[in-house]
């Protein structure tokens, strides 16, 4: 097949009730561009069949379903999806995700007026938001993006929204040198994007919670430190790489 321009990404764990439903809509999306894509689900080893849920997608040789062995971690996954694809550019789009895809061709002209990475927000002017996550939640979820910030110096604001558009030189390049499996993946990798010297710009998205979340604030809080502690180190130990930088803004 010819290279790709748009490669998405689609981390997956326990999704069998969504996933065919979300694969069809961002396929159908892809479709009305009218160039040249492809659809990787790396699911992370679940046991309900999220994987099998896919298959009769599979008749398209642009829709790929890479399993995890073992349960590796949100961050393993889009890392593998992101260094796997092929895609001119690569974008991140959670199996939740999928309504933000009105909102690509603002994050495409962020990377056409000289942005290197878009990071969807659901903070950032243009945002757009349906149902809202719980309260609590948003609160305890905004003083873990506050520790990301204090800890990585990183000032993006919506750091965890799973929309986030790459150039593919640039995603290579930061995701090649992260190595976080946990999902502070995404504090490490935007953080890490601009250690290496390249232009992150947040843009609204068009986003909506999904009920049912499996992440408990209470068990990751101590991993999140931690692992945040390890980030601040990689990103630190990091220097700009003048060659990817040149090839990103060609």
């Amino acid at each position: 097949m010819p290279r790709p321009w748009l490669s998405v990404v689609v981390p997956a764990y326990n999704e069998a009730p969504w996933i065919l439903g979300a694969a069809e809509q961002i396929r159908d999306r892809l479709e009305a561009l009218g160039r040249p894509w492809e659809l990787l689900v790396v699911d992370n080893a679940s046991p309900d069949g999220t994987a099998d849920r896919l298959t009769p997608l599979l008749v398209d040789e642009r829709i790929q379903v890479l399993r995890n062995e073992a349960n590796r971690g949100k961050g393993y996954s889009v890392r593998r999806g992101m260094l796997v694809a092929r895609g001119e550019l690569r974008l991140h789009c959670d199996a939740d995700c999928a309504a933000s895809f009105e909102s690509l061709p603002r994050m495409l002209d962020a990377l056409a007026g000289g942005a290197d990475v878009v990071v969807g927000s659901r903070l950032a002017p243009g945002a757009s938001i349906g149902r809202r996550q719980p309260l609590r939640r948003r609160i305890v979820g905004r003083s873990f993006v506050g520790l990301c910030r204090l800890l990585l110096r990183e000032p993006t604001r919506d750091l965890f929204c799973g929309f986030k558009l790459w150039r593919g030189a640039v995603a290579e390049a930061a995701y090649g040198s992260t190595r976080l499996e946990g999902w502070t993946f995404d504090a490490e990798v935007l953080a890490m994007a601009r250690a290496l010297g390249f232009t992150l710009e947040e843009v609204g998205v068009v986003w909506s919670d999904r009920a049912g979340s499996r992440l408990s604030m209470a068990t990751v809080f101590v991993p999140f430190v931690r692992d945040l502690v390890r980030a601040r180190r990689a990103v630190r130990g990091a220097s700009p790489a003048p060659a990817v930088v040149n090839e990103a803004a060609g």
